[in-house]
Protein backbone atom coordinates (compact mmCIF):
# COMPACT_ATOMS: atom_id res chain seq x y z
CA UNK A 1 0.00 0.00 0.00
CA UNK A 2 1.63 3.50 -1.23
CA UNK A 3 1.66 6.20 1.67
CA UNK A 4 -1.09 8.05 0.00
CA UNK A 5 -2.96 5.52 0.28
CA UNK A 6 -2.24 5.12 3.73
CA UNK A 7 -2.74 8.40 4.25
CA UNK A 8 -5.95 9.06 2.86
CA UNK A 9 -7.54 5.19 4.27
CA UNK A 10 -7.82 1.58 2.44
CA UNK A 11 -10.36 2.98 -0.65
CA UNK A 12 -10.68 6.34 -2.07
CA UNK A 13 -13.85 7.35 -0.95
CA UNK A 14 -12.16 10.56 1.08
CA UNK A 15 -10.85 11.76 -2.54
CA UNK A 16 -14.28 11.69 -3.52
CA UNK A 17 -15.89 13.67 -0.77
CA UNK A 18 -12.32 16.00 -0.99
CA UNK A 19 -13.17 16.93 -4.49
CA UNK A 20 -16.90 17.04 -3.50
CA UNK A 21 -15.95 19.84 -1.05
CA UNK A 22 -13.87 21.55 -3.01
CA UNK A 23 -16.14 21.68 -6.36
CA UNK A 24 -18.48 23.24 -3.97
CA UNK A 25 -16.09 26.13 -3.07
CA UNK A 26 -15.59 26.46 -6.84
CA UNK A 27 -19.44 26.82 -6.77
CA UNK A 28 -19.73 29.32 -4.12
CA UNK A 29 -17.14 31.36 -5.54
CA UNK A 30 -19.10 31.43 -9.18
CA UNK A 31 -22.17 31.91 -7.70
CA UNK A 32 -21.03 34.95 -6.06
CA UNK A 33 -19.43 36.09 -8.85
CA UNK A 34 -22.54 36.03 -10.55
CA UNK A 35 -24.69 38.08 -7.80
CA UNK A 36 -21.93 40.65 -8.85
CA UNK A 37 -22.03 41.09 -11.86
CA UNK A 38 -25.76 40.07 -13.37
CA UNK A 39 -29.00 42.07 -11.67
CA UNK A 40 -30.04 40.32 -8.72
CA UNK A 41 -32.55 37.21 -8.32
CA UNK A 42 -33.78 35.86 -5.24
CA UNK A 43 -32.37 32.09 -6.49
CA UNK A 44 -29.04 33.57 -6.37
CA UNK A 45 -29.21 33.61 -2.39
CA UNK A 46 -30.67 30.24 -2.33
CA UNK A 47 -27.89 28.93 -4.11
CA UNK A 48 -25.09 30.04 -2.28
CA UNK A 49 -26.68 28.74 0.94
CA UNK A 50 -27.67 25.46 -0.48
CA UNK A 51 -23.55 25.28 -1.89
CA UNK A 52 -22.46 26.26 2.20
CA UNK A 53 -24.83 23.64 3.38
CA UNK A 54 -23.63 21.10 1.08
CA UNK A 55 -19.93 21.65 1.58
CA UNK A 56 -20.66 21.39 5.46
CA UNK A 57 -22.61 18.13 5.10
CA UNK A 58 -19.70 16.67 3.10
CA UNK A 59 -17.38 18.04 5.90
CA UNK A 60 -19.64 16.13 8.51
CA UNK A 61 -19.43 12.34 6.06
CA UNK A 62 -15.63 12.88 5.86
CA UNK A 63 -15.32 13.04 9.86
CA UNK A 64 -17.90 10.35 10.46
CA UNK A 65 -15.81 8.29 8.15
CA UNK A 66 -12.51 9.50 10.18
CA UNK A 67 -14.21 7.69 13.26
CA UNK A 68 -14.61 4.47 11.14
CA UNK A 69 -11.31 3.94 9.29
CA UNK A 70 -8.40 2.77 11.40
CA UNK A 71 -5.58 5.44 10.29
CA UNK A 72 -2.86 6.76 12.25
CA UNK A 73 -3.50 9.96 14.53
CA UNK A 74 -1.22 12.09 12.65
CA UNK A 75 -3.46 10.72 9.31
CA UNK A 76 -6.72 11.99 10.70
CA UNK A 77 -5.66 15.42 11.75
CA UNK A 78 -4.06 16.04 7.74
CA UNK A 79 -7.76 14.57 6.11
CA UNK A 80 -9.60 16.62 9.05
CA UNK A 81 -7.37 19.81 8.45
CA UNK A 82 -8.10 19.82 4.88
CA UNK A 83 -11.58 19.40 5.01
CA UNK A 84 -12.13 22.34 7.41
CA UNK A 85 -9.90 24.16 5.56
CA UNK A 86 -11.76 23.80 2.28
CA UNK A 87 -15.51 24.69 4.73
CA UNK A 88 -14.27 28.01 5.75
CA UNK A 89 -13.93 29.17 2.06
CA UNK A 90 -17.54 28.72 1.59
CA UNK A 91 -18.36 29.90 5.14
CA UNK A 92 -16.48 33.11 3.93
CA UNK A 93 -17.81 33.28 0.43
CA UNK A 94 -21.78 32.83 1.81
CA UNK A 95 -21.03 35.83 4.54
CA UNK A 96 -19.34 37.97 1.63
CA UNK A 97 -23.01 37.15 -0.13
CA UNK A 98 -25.07 37.67 3.05
CA UNK A 99 -23.55 41.04 3.77
CA UNK A 100 -23.53 42.07 0.21
CA UNK A 101 -27.39 41.31 -0.01
CA UNK A 102 -28.02 43.73 2.81
CA UNK A 103 -26.34 46.67 1.70
CA UNK A 104 -26.53 46.06 -2.01
CA UNK A 105 -28.80 49.08 -3.01
CA UNK A 106 -26.44 51.76 -1.01
CA UNK A 107 -22.97 50.39 -2.55
CA UNK A 108 -24.17 49.48 -6.29
CA UNK A 109 -21.69 51.74 -7.87
CA UNK A 110 -19.03 49.50 -5.92
CA UNK A 111 -16.40 47.66 -8.30
CA UNK A 112 -15.52 44.47 -6.69
CA UNK A 113 -14.61 42.66 -9.97
CA UNK A 114 -10.81 42.78 -9.23
CA UNK A 115 -11.13 41.36 -6.32
CA UNK A 116 -13.37 38.38 -7.59
CA UNK A 117 -10.82 38.10 -10.56
CA UNK A 118 -8.19 37.00 -7.50
CA UNK A 119 -10.79 34.87 -5.73
CA UNK A 120 -11.84 33.41 -8.50
CA UNK A 121 -8.01 32.12 -9.15
CA UNK A 122 -7.50 30.98 -5.93
CA UNK A 123 -10.48 28.93 -5.33
CA UNK A 124 -9.77 27.57 -8.98
CA UNK A 125 -5.92 26.73 -7.95
CA UNK A 126 -6.98 25.17 -4.35
CA UNK A 127 -9.92 22.96 -6.77
CA UNK A 128 -7.22 21.85 -8.85
CA UNK A 129 -4.80 20.93 -5.86
CA UNK A 130 -7.32 18.95 -4.16
CA UNK A 131 -8.42 16.93 -7.46
CA UNK A 132 -4.89 16.17 -8.06
CA UNK A 133 -4.29 14.61 -4.70
CA UNK A 134 -6.27 11.50 -6.22
CA UNK A 135 -3.26 11.19 -9.25
CA UNK A 136 -0.35 10.84 -6.35
CA UNK A 137 1.02 13.91 -7.60
CA UNK A 138 5.19 14.96 -8.53
CA UNK A 139 6.22 17.37 -5.73
CA UNK A 140 7.72 20.70 -8.28
CA UNK A 141 4.17 20.85 -9.93
CA UNK A 142 2.18 21.13 -6.84
CA UNK A 143 4.99 23.44 -5.26
CA UNK A 144 4.16 25.63 -8.40
CA UNK A 145 0.78 25.94 -7.40
CA UNK A 146 1.25 26.58 -4.10
CA UNK A 147 3.64 29.42 -5.21
CA UNK A 148 0.79 30.77 -7.67
CA UNK A 149 -1.25 30.79 -4.37
CA UNK A 150 1.25 33.35 -2.25
CA UNK A 151 1.32 35.33 -5.51
CA UNK A 152 -1.97 35.44 -5.99
CA UNK A 153 -2.75 36.80 -1.88
CA UNK A 154 0.06 39.17 -2.41
CA UNK A 155 -1.58 40.54 -5.30
CA UNK A 156 -4.88 40.71 -3.37
CA UNK A 157 -3.27 42.00 -0.33
CA UNK A 158 -1.63 44.95 -2.48
CA UNK A 159 -4.91 45.91 -3.93
CA UNK A 160 -5.99 45.71 -0.16
CA UNK A 161 -3.86 48.64 0.52
CA UNK A 162 -4.85 50.48 -2.66
CA UNK A 163 -8.70 50.30 -2.45
CA UNK A 164 -7.91 51.39 1.64
CA UNK A 165 -6.48 54.33 0.77
CA UNK A 166 -8.97 55.55 -1.36
CA UNK A 167 -11.53 54.45 0.73
CA UNK A 168 -9.60 56.49 3.79
CA UNK A 169 -9.02 59.95 1.39
CA UNK A 170 -12.03 61.44 3.02
CA UNK A 171 -14.11 61.65 -0.13
CA UNK A 172 -16.40 59.69 0.53
CA UNK A 173 -19.69 59.03 3.23
CA UNK A 174 -18.44 57.91 6.29
CA UNK A 175 -21.04 54.84 6.72
CA UNK A 176 -20.27 53.98 2.73
CA UNK A 177 -16.59 53.45 3.62
CA UNK A 178 -17.39 51.26 6.67
CA UNK A 179 -19.68 49.11 4.52
CA UNK A 180 -17.44 48.42 1.49
CA UNK A 181 -14.41 48.00 3.96
CA UNK A 182 -15.99 45.48 5.51
CA UNK A 183 -16.70 43.92 2.08
CA UNK A 184 -13.80 44.06 0.87
CA UNK A 185 -11.99 42.74 4.09
CA UNK A 186 -14.29 39.38 3.16
CA UNK A 187 -13.61 38.79 0.07
CA UNK A 188 -9.44 39.18 0.70
CA UNK A 189 -10.06 36.46 3.80
CA UNK A 190 -11.58 34.39 1.31
CA UNK A 191 -9.00 34.25 -0.72
CA UNK A 192 -6.51 34.02 2.23
CA UNK A 193 -8.60 30.52 2.78
CA UNK A 194 -8.17 29.57 -0.57
CA UNK A 195 -4.23 29.95 0.05
CA UNK A 196 -4.83 28.15 2.77
CA UNK A 197 -6.21 25.03 2.01
CA UNK A 198 -3.58 24.71 -1.18
CA UNK A 199 -0.80 25.13 1.95
CA UNK A 200 -2.35 22.13 3.26
CA UNK A 201 -2.61 20.22 -0.02
CA UNK A 202 1.22 21.08 -0.54
CA UNK A 203 1.89 19.68 3.15
CA UNK A 204 0.44 16.49 2.39
CA UNK A 205 2.20 15.93 -0.76
CA UNK A 206 5.51 17.22 0.67
CA UNK A 207 4.69 14.41 3.88
CA UNK A 208 4.17 11.59 0.86
CA UNK A 209 7.41 12.23 -1.28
Amino acid sequence: MSIFEQLLGRDEGFFDLLESSASQVFRSVQILGDMLRMPYQPSMTNELLQARRENKRIIERINEQLCRIPVAPLDLEDINTLSVALYKISKSVGKFGEKYLLCRERIRDTDFSRQMSILEQTADTATHMVHALRKRPALEPMRDQNIRLRQLEHEADNLMLELSRDLYSGKHDPLKVIIILDLHETLEKSIDRCKDAGNVVFQIVLKCT
